[in-house]
């Protein structure tokens, strides 16, 4: 390749090197394909990468059969210096034809079992084909198999042989959750008065491993979506946190636990969510899996979730009912990360605030908990932090100061009340 002059209109503008499949976007500058897709859906950006103006969301990729004619004929020119020949493109899917597929899915069982194979096998093929597929309704579709009350639920009525309906919404969830939806696309969904999330929770609740693994993780993005209307998050009924954390309980994946707590992080602070999930076992799980969890990430999203639920009094219930509750977090403070500390020392404000019973103060005493927070008066660690230690110590030191709980090195460092 050095020893040979490429034209450099052959080259794609953003990756510089030849291109396999031109194609022009709508302000008239050719890139190729895979180069081009991965700017715009993967890296999410919505200009062209030449001219900054923007791209409608639903923008198409024009294939310059010209340009690859000419690529393709300078590689054969060029053969003895070892250029190979590149293949002619397989035309892209477009949206009649993803229409047309969707319309004869709902006549029958089969067509159906046909049309999720097609599906799964379009989105796999590269990002255009994603975008496409939400284009052309399928995302619409795809949550209405999931639905109970979808028209697919008649078929079921007539049951025929060899058709598992379970696996095939499972088989839907699938092909949704790979899809990677726009931003427009996860709001429609989160917009469906409900439905769709309580079709999730079912699936949580009844499906395999993976199909919950998917749920949650979809779940994960909708809640990400910035959404105008609260209602929503405040609706969230019982079963939705016991089945959250259900899948943290069971760990069926890092990723499905990571996306868990991070629903949970998005959703605790509406209405009366905090004590749902704290009916549902939250905090005594979660404080099992701190006590077994080293990962800076997971240490800090378990926190900040035991940070919101100990803003509630049946959370701080929960923490000091917990035989390792105080304990670990206490444990977690200066040993993870800045975060970390800083809700760690967050939990112990809300119990020194509001649940000091004087057995509470001994026993944060015996734990080293007093100790903890006097050490982190003394290193490098966030004012936030020192802050809310210097608070906590002030507001019990009749009951700290003088104790013989607290080693001589760090009884210096007590906050003068």
């Amino acid at each position: 390749m050095e020893e040979i002059d490429v034209p450099h209109y052959f080259l794609c503008p953003i990756s510089l090197e030849i291109m396999k499949d031109p194609v022009t976007v709508s302000t008239g500058i050719t890139y190729d394909r895979q180069s081009i897709e991965k700017w715009l859906f993967s890296g999410k950006n919505n200009t062209c990468p030449m001219t900054k103006q923007v791209l409608s969301p639903d923008c198409e990729l024009t294939p310059n059969h010209t340009l690859r004619r000419l690529i393709q004929s300078w590689c054969t020119l060029n053969a003895s210096y070892g250029i190979e020949r590149i293949p002619t493109p397989k035309p892209p899917i477009n949206k009649a034809q993803i229409s047309k597929l969707i319309r004869d899915a709902k006549s029958s069982p089969q067509l159906l079992v046909k049309c999720l194979r097609r599906l799964r096998s379009i989105a796999a093929e590269n990002e255009t084909n994603k975008r496409c597929l939400e284009v052309a309704g399928a995302v619409d579709f795809l949550a209405s198999i999931l639905s109970r009350n979808s028209c697919f639920v008649s078929f079921e009525e007539s049951t025929e042989e060899g058709f598992d309906f379970r696996q095939l919404s499972e088989e839907a969830l699938g092909i949704l959750c790979n899809l990677q939806l726009s931003n427009v696309g996860l709001k429609n969904l989160m917009n469906k008065n409900g439905d769709f999330v309580e079709s999730l929770t079912q699936i949580m609740k009844l499906g395999t491993f993976e199909s919950r693994a998917y749920a949650v993780v979809l779940l994960k993005s909708m809640l990400e979506v910035e959404v105008a209307d609260p209602i929503q998050f405040i609706n969230l009924s019982p079963q939705f946190f016991i089945e959250i954390i259900q899948i943290l309980h069971d760990q069926i994946s890092h990723q499905a636990s990571i996306a868990a707590l991070q629903n949970l992080v998005h959703i605790l602070p509406w209405g009366r969510n905090r004590v749902k999930a704290v009916e549902a076992s939250a905090v005594s799980i979660l404080i099992d899996l701190l006590l077994e969890k080293s990962d800076r990430r997971d240490c800090e999203l378990i926190l900040m979730t035991i940070d919101f639920l100990c803003q509630c009094a049946e959370g701080r219930a929960e923490l000091l009912k917990h035989g390792a509750g105080m304990a670990i977090v206490s444990k977690k403070i200066l040993r993870v990360s800045q975060m970390a500390s800083d809700r760690a020392v967050r939990i112990l404000l809300s119990i020194s605030k509001f649940s000091a019973t004087p057995s509470v103060l001994q026993e944060m005493l015996q734990l080293g908990v007093v100790a903890k927070l006097c050490l982190v008066l003394q290193v490098k660690c966030s004012n936030n932090t020192k802050d809310k230690a210097r608070e906590i110590l002030k507001m019990h030191a009749r009951a700290w100061k003088n104790s013989p709980c607290v080693p001589s090195t760090l009884i210096g460092s007590y906050p003068v009340v």
